[in-house]
């Protein structure tokens, strides 16, 4: 029997309306549904609660949200391999596959083994600081390093592989994979690159030199940032959702985490199509 275990956005008003269409889906088939005891409570699902939904041993899980939502359950099941699903709520979705109008097609497929499990680029952050070295966590689409509130432009250091690059005056550095090219790293001005290509891009933010360009190395490189500023508001951020403070003479070590995140995708659904569809509204 199949275990499948749900996270919904619980802010977002349209969680409820997914969640009773999954209940009625799920309610005749031959599958464990779980999530956590709160949420199950929330959502009328009393029957899918469980105490501690880290322990339980699921085949794959199923986010409800938009991309920010499937990016947490991924860095969530990362360790131990499990693919993850995204039902798209949200306003874009390039990760989250199934949309509402197909909800019930796609649960079929998900039931059926009709999926294939992609694996991308998964980038983990450690630093050194008053001479200590620290794991701080993963990301899927990217790191951040940037100033919090009115803070001053930072100054930073880059080397790649322990080679100087350049000195940065900017409001922060983005280092993503290909998957989160689309995200903060187009916005700032980097490039679109197919999520199949194993590359870091390092995107600066707003510089104050024109010699600080976007770069895209390959994913087996190490990244190391020198934090030369002299104020204290200085934020690293994962994925846009886990956040760390960081202190003038830091170092910052970004490289390819151990293990590949794991995605489920449909055959019939193509990265050019829905990049065409997401960004420029199918002109």
């Amino acid at each position: 029997m199949k275990t499948i275990a749900i996270y919904p956005n619980i802010n977002k008003a349209e969680s409820a309306e997914v969640m009773e269409r999954i209940h009625q889906y799920f309610a005749d088939k031959d599958v464990r549904i779980v999530m956590s005891k709160d949420k199950a409570n929330m959502f009328n699902c009393q029957e899918y609660g469980v105490d501690k939904l880290a322990d339980e041993q699921i085949d794959l899980g199923l986010s409800i949200g938009g991309d920010g939502t499937l990016l947490g359950v991924c860095r969530r099941l990362y360790d131990n391999k499990i693919p993850a699903c995204g039902i798209n709520i949200g306003r874009v979705g390039f990760l989250a596959d199934i949309e509402l109008s197909e909800l019930e097609t796609r649960l079929d497929s998900l039931l059926k083994g009709e999926y294939q499990i992609v694996e991308r680029t998964v980038i983990s952050g450690s630093v050194m600081s008053k001479g200590n070295k620290r794991f701080l966590g993963h990301a899927l689409n990217d790191v951040v390093i940037g100033k919090g509130g009115l803070s001053r432009m930072l100054h930073l250091g880059m080397r790649i592989n322990d080679i100087h690059i350049n000195d940065y005056k900017a409001d922060g550095v983005i280092v993503s994979t290909a998957t989160g090219s689309t995200a903060y790293s187009l916005s700032a001005g980097g490039p679109i690159v197919n999520p199949n290509v194993q590359a870091l891009l390092i995107t600066p933010i707003c510089p104050h030199t024109l010699d600080a360009r976007p770069m895209i190395i390959p994913d087996t490189d190490e990244v190391q940032i020198y934090i030369a500023a002299v104020h204290q508001d200085i934020q690293m951020t994962f994925d846009g959702q886990e956040s760390f403070q960081l202190l003038p003479g830091d170092v910052v070590y970004i490289r390819k985490g151990k293990n590949p995140a794991r995605i489920i995708k449909f055959g019939d659904k193509n990265y050019y199509d829905t990049l065409k569809n997401k960004l420029w509204g199918n002109k």
